[in-house]
């Protein structure tokens, strides 16, 4: 089964049932499939080939799902960047994976632009926002995203289907230990495996409505659309979680039923006064990126005692590796659950062994879900995607490190490499203090995470000034902001006149973790 079989089979059994709720406009799931069809004749038209990939770079929206499924179904590979993903980064992703074709908006040209001029691979472009500007580079065909959508009388079908199930589908770039993204390579029996176990253990039914606010770059978020189209059921798509009243008001107005979250939305609810919304329609609420605080379980129970509680973990390279049943969730309140359905998981020792309940080790998961490897990255490859037990498989260790109780929940312990993980998202420290030495005055640099009940960890940036430079957090924030995704910004900024070393010179990152609780 191909990933945009899932659309297709829901617009025939359901046809006019609305699949998409956004910005006020509603799309059947027919309408959602004849549009789509259309942009991947488009994209065919203008010579992307089977397994080519496509860049989508757009916020949530209508168009970014059409454009998800019409690559799909034009043969090709699709990646979804970020929207706050700045020019420098754009232009590394789409030559890294050499997209031949990129769909955006015209609102991104200022960071457009210079990434195009810089990508030679890139053959054409498919925008939104009105007609295409007659200055845009000539060096890249282009084509209007609205007029393609709209034109009367264009083909209604799909062109004909030409991947099968082991094909890749998807990129999903995630930070590397090296400082550059890398591409998680997912095929359409990864994704279509990871739907079809985490709807089985949710329980979704056409019946659901899902309130999506978390960016679809975001493999979390991308997932509630995929999920949501594979059951029949209604997707509520928010750009983001800046406005809590207006996405609460829309839980009442459109009898939400599941709600996907982080626990960074879960302490603003916190603060909110939740007494004047309607929340009798949720049937589910989900977490993960890091587990949830004792204590945050505790009022979200109490503020939704009727709802079922679902505490995930997982990571890229496999979508999702385990859920705590909510009945277990007063009971085990730190644990990230058991494998999910149609996978295998266990903790190993540093020689492979798999090791018994209470021994710290390195978690390993077996399934169709796990990726097929990191785009361009053989060695690293290598590195996670192991011989399993079987003659000729591959299993993923996940550098997390983990033990199991006498009943097998899983208990998460930390990561085996320096890679922060923050707001659901990995982030690597190299990419961030890159950015750093790029500003004037910055001598060294050093980001660490710091536990946090909210986010996970807390990035937090070291920095030594050089000799009579005098620098601001907030000039600080203000150069990372620009330069980065607002997840990979730093929380807190702290000036150092001098680093601590290991033996060999290297910045002890360890010690400058530990001088917080002495210096704050």
């Amino acid at each position: 089964m191909q990933l945009e079989e899932l659309l297709e089979r829901s617009a025939v059994r359901w046809p006019e049932k609305t699949a998409l709720i956004c910005e006020g406009r509603r799309f059947s799931y027919s309408r959602i499939e004849r549009l789509s069809n259309r942009l991947a004749h488009l994209l065919v038209d203008l010579g992307v080939k089977r397994g080519d990939r496509v860049a989508v770079y757009l916020d949530n929206s209508v168009e970014t799902v059409l454009s998800i499924f019409a690559i799909l179904k034009a043969g090709a590979v699709f990646l979804v960047i970020n929207p706050t993903t700045k020019s420098d980064k754009v232009a590394y992703i789409l030559n890294d994976c050499r997209a031949s074709c990129l769909i955006s908006h015209l609102q991104k040209r200022r960071f457009l632009e210079p990434a195009l001029d810089v990508a030679p691979h890139l053959a054409s472009c498919v925008l939104a926002g009105g007609n295409v500007p007659e200055d845009w580079p000539a060096a890249k065909s282009a084509a209007s995203l609205e007029r393609a959508l709209s034109a009367e009388g264009g083909p209604e079908s799909p062109p004909p289907r030409r991947c099968i199930d082991i094909d890749l589908a998807a990129l999903v770039y995630t930070s590397g230990s090296t400082g550059n993204p890398k591409g998680v390579m997912l095929t359409h029996l990864n994704m279509v495996s990871a739907a079809t176990s985490i709807t089985t253990y949710l329980e979704n039914t056409p019946d659901d409505i899902i309130l999506n606010v978390l960016p679809l770059s975001f493999d979390y978020g991308l997932y509630q659309v995929l999920m949501g189209f594979k059951v029949g059921a209604t997707v509520v798509l928010e750009r983001s979680f800046a406005y809590p009243g207006t996405v609460l008001n829309l839980i009442e107005e459109e009898r939400i039923t599941g709600f996907p979250i982080l626990p960074t939305i879960l302490a603003i609810l916190f603060q909110m006064d939740l007494s004047r919304y309607d929340f009798s329609s949720l049937r589910y609420v989900t977490n993960t990126g890091a587990a949830l605080p004792t204590s945050h379980i505790l009022k979200l129970r109490e503020l939704f005692p009727a709802v079922k509680v679902y505490s995930m973990y997982g990571l890229t390279e496999c979508k999702r590796v385990s859920y705590l049943p909510p009945d277990q969730i007063d009971r085990r309140p730190t644990s990230v659950g058991r494998g999910m359905p149609n996978e295998e998981v266990y903790v190993v020792d540093e020689g492979g062994r798999r090791v018994g309940p209470g021994v710290v080790g390195e978690l390993v998961v077996r399934g169709s879900n796990v990726m097929k490897g990191y785009w361009g990255l053989p060695e690293e490859s290598e590195k996670v995607l192991r011989p399993g037990p079987l003659p000729g498989e591959k299993v993923l260790y996940t550098g997390d490190l983990f033990r199991t109780d006498e009943e097998g929940y899983l208990y998460f312990l930390g990561r085996k490499d320096d890679i922060i993980k923050s707001r659901g998202e990995k982030v690597s420290p190299k990419e961030v203090e890159n950015v750093l030495h790029q500003m004037d005055g910055v001598a060294e640099a050093a980001v660490v995470g710091i536990p946090d009940p909210v986010l996970g960890s807390a990035i937090t940036a070291f920095i030594r000034p050089a000799n009579g430079v005098t620098l601001t957090d907030q000039g600080v924030l203000r150069h990372c902001s620009d330069r980065l995704e607002n997840f990979m910004v730093p929380k807190l900024v702290v000036f150092r006149p001098e680093f601590p070393r290991t033996s060999s010179g290297k910045v002890d990152k360890r010690a400058l973790a530990g001088s917080l609780s002495t210096s704050t």
